[in-house]
Parts: C-alpha cells; sequence; structure tokens
C-alpha cells in the first residue's frame, strides 16, 4: 500500500482544515487507516483510526473536534479538523494497519505516507 497525504496548510485558531490520504496498491478494505502527527521535539503521536465499516477511535486531544472518515471506493481517508488549537501544529501522517489491536502504537504500523504540515496560528 502506497499512501500520500494532503490538505495542510496555514490556518488560524479556531479554523478548520480537511487532510486527505489516498491509497493505492493492495487491498485499502484490508486495513485500518490511521491519522498519527508529530511536532518538534515530540514523539509522533495517535490522532485517530477508523475500520473499514467505519468505527472509529479518537485521542482525547481532538475528540469532538476532530472527524476521521473513509471513502473505500476511493481508497481515501479523510480527518477534517475543526476548532483547531495552536498546539495541533505539527506534521500530520496517515498509515495503515492490518488489525484494530495496537493501532494507537505508531511502531506497529505497517504503511506510512509522507506527512503533510499543518499549522495553526494563535
Amino acid at each position: 500500500v502506497q499512501l500520500q497525504a494532503f490538505g495542510g496548510g496555514l490556518v488560524q485558531a479556531g479554523g478548520s482544515l480537511r487532510l486527505s490520504c489516498a491509497a493505492s496498491g493492495r487491498i485499502f478494505s484490508s486495513y485500518v487507516m490511521v491519522w498519527f502527527r508529530q511536532s518538534p521535539e515530540k514523539e509522533r503521536e495517535f490522532v485517530a483510526a477508523i475500520t473499514w465499516r467505519g468505527s472509529t477511535h479518537y485521542a482525547d486531544s481532538v475528540k469532538d473536534r476532530f472527524t476521521i472518515s473513509r471513502d473505500n471506493a476511493k481508497s481515501t481517508v479523510y480527518l477534517q479538523m475543526n476548532s483547531l488549537k495552536p498546539e495541533d501544529t505539527a506534521v500530520y501522517y496517515c498509515a495503515a494497519w492490518h488489525r484494530w489491536v495496537g493501532v494507537t502504537n505508531y511502531a506497529s504500523m505497517d504503511y506510512w505516507g509522507k506527512g503533510t504540515q499543518v499549522t495553526v496560528s494563535s
């Protein structure tokens, strides 16, 4: 599976962005799709995950602000980010993992895409 994330940019606090991650290669529906993020001097952290059937899981820090979704026909996963805060500033990565257990552990992922920078100004 090859992954490509895009949609990042600069936004003011309180604004919104929508990230997309297009997958190609092996069967997209076989994988749990995951978003992580990493800011300078911090470890990569889990943001959100979604199964093929649409079950989701979010980090507490983004719950009720971010929404993960996927379009299996288009092999694309999305991350709608609302009410953005300066602390959301990071490089956002999409990843694919073949099971639900361990989905929050960045070291477990099967595939990674290149990141996209999100910068939230105060």
